[in-house]
């Protein structure tokens, strides 16, 4: 993009990607309002924050694609459902999207996370105060990930470490430098893991059925996107979900006078802190997109988060309601062919996590000697969160 070029967008010239990771409502408000589509030099890319313009570029892989040799993710395990595009996308994703389907998804997983669940409340309940993000919605997410994968022989502490070790190389190679050995040496053991589990289940697991119709190389990418994908994105719901109904005690009164208000809180906190900010597309051919024209091969990225803030769509966009009529029109799992696989699964694991945390952690609370927000580029959520409950002894 020329210097000329790039002063037609004087507000994506001016905005940093520390502003972005840090505090990025009123700059995206401002973008979506005056350049929508905007040149970020700092993104060496566009950036996208309204609605409708969102959702024509998710919709359209043929124009906007991920299947690109710049996607840092297939850098590191190789091509899956999530880089890939049209007849190999959809042989990709196919055999695993029936296991996900909201159905099996209740009959298949709902008694192991409300046990999984109830475990770690009772864990944490003596204590009277807790750091909910690392002590319960990342262990929770882990072990959904675990129970859904079927992996023979492995614990979530062997599958929190391979994500760990892959997520710093997906982290390195976005930022520009060379991913260190331990990301190739987690994927190694976990590409092993998926073969012995075919081997040894067979159909009989997610993993075994897949493996029907893809090669194991290609299972075991798409059991690390999934992995990625179960406990980031997951943790991030959960955490920041609660964090919204602690920070507005009045939606919180509403929601424990009803529970059935409790969906409506979720959408609310997924449309106004989605844990995937963005999502990244690569132009095929030149084409005009709103107010821009964009060149074959530039980066093009969706502001989830800018787009769940539109007021064309979501009036009074920063305000948290449960009440919310259309909440449920946020893009926080995406759009288009790369929707989320495990949306059902994500919702309903965050569901019975904070009917869990509500009913059993009495006068559930901020700890006000630590403050936190949500943080980050890509992957939005609190670093911490720090709460205090009514002892149950007391």
């Amino acid at each position: 993009m020329s210097t000329v070029a790039a002063a037609s967008f004087p507000l994506g010239a001016g905005t940093t990607l520390a502003e972005l990771a840090h505090d990025p409502h009123p700059r995206l408000a401002r973008l979506r309002e005056s350049e929508p589509v905007s040149w970020l030099p700092e993104l060496d890319g566009w950036l996208v924050t309204r609605r409708d313009l969102a959702l024509s570029v998710m919709r359209d892989a043929a124009t906007f694609t991920v299947d690109d040799p710049r996607f840092s993710t297939a850098q590191v395990v190789g091509p899956s459902m999530l880089s890939l595009d049209g007849e190999r996308h959809a042989r990709h994703r196919e055999p695993f999207t029936a296991p996900f389907r909201p159905r099996e998804v209740r009959d298949g997983f709902a008694s192991f996370i409300e046990r999984e669940t109830d475990r770690l409340v009772t864990a944490l309940r003596p204590a009277g105060a807790g750091e909910l993000r690392r002590a319960f919605a990342g262990p929770l997410a882990v072990a959904v990930v675990t129970e859904a994968l079927g992996l023979t022989g492995t614990t979530p502490d062997t599958v929190l470490s391979w994500y760990d070790a892959i997520v710093r190389s997906v982290s390195d190679i976005t930022a520009g430098h060379e991913a260190g050995a331990a990301g190739t040496k987690a994927y190694a053991e976990l590409r092993a893991s998926v073969e012995a589990t075919v081997a040894e289940r067979g159909g009989a697991s997610l993993l075994g059925a897949a493996a029907g119709q893809l090669t194991l190389p290609e299972v075991a990418s798409n059991a690390a996107v999934l992995m990625f994908g179960g406990i980031e994105t997951t943790e991030a719901m959960i955490t920041n979900a609660l964090l919204h109904l602690l920070r507005h005690p009045d939606q919180l009164a509403l929601v424990q006078a009803d529970m059935g208000l409790l969906d409506g809180a979720i959408e609310e906190s997924l449309r106004l802190e989605p844990g995937a900010a963005v999502v990244d597309r690569y132009a095929t051919r030149d084409t005009v997109l709103g107010p821009a024209t964009i060149r074959e091969g530039d980066l093009v990225t969706v502001s989830l988060t800018g787009a769940n803030r539109d007021p064309a769509v979501f009036p009074d966009p920063d305000r948290f309601d449960v009440r919310r009529e259309n909440a449920r029109l946020q893009l926080a799992f995406a759009h288009g062919p790369h929707y989320c696989l495990a949306a059902h699964l994500a919702r309903l694991e965050t569901r019975i996590a904070l009917q869990h945390l509500l009913e059993r952690l009495p006068a559930l609370r901020l700890d006000p000697d630590h403050p936190t927000a949500p943080q980050g580029l890509v992957f939005r959520k609190p670093p911490t969160l720090h709460v205090l409950w009514s002892d149950a002894t007391t």
